[in-house]
């Protein structure tokens, strides 16, 4: 058995940007997750600060393009999936994605509020 299952809280980095694969609509955007800064054995160690890409389809991508903002606090449950392609210079790239699966707003950020 095998399990691959991913559990975030963070805050959006920003706005997601869309774009469609046929007739599917594709959400992209990166979710902040920090440790907080800490002192063991006298040595402090500062805050740590993780950038995750995120990846939604569909219906969910949609809602994220109407209801997500850069600083919202989100929760998200999904899986890790890695893809490598070779851009026309024929330099190789590799990205590790979160593919979204279920999320909830937490928090509307100062921003979004101030716009509605």
């Amino acid at each position: 058995m095998s399990v691959n299952r991913v559990i975030l809280v963070g805050h959006v980095g920003q706005k997601p940007t869309i774009r469609y694969v046929g007739n599917k609509a594709v959400a992209t955007f990166s979710l902040a997750t920090s440790d907080r800064a800490k002192t063991v054995d006298g040595v402090e160690i500062p805050e740590r600060t993780e950038w995750h890409n995120l990846v939604m389809w569909d219906k969910a991508a949609e809602i994220a393009e109407r209801y997500i903002d850069k600083g919202n606090k989100l929760y998200v449950e999904g899986k890790l999936r890695t893809r490598t392609w070779q851009d026309n210079n024929a330099l190789k790239h590799t990205i590790t994605e979160i593919i979204v699966e279920n999320f909830e707003i937490l928090s509307r950020s100062s921003q979004s509020q101030q716009a509605q």
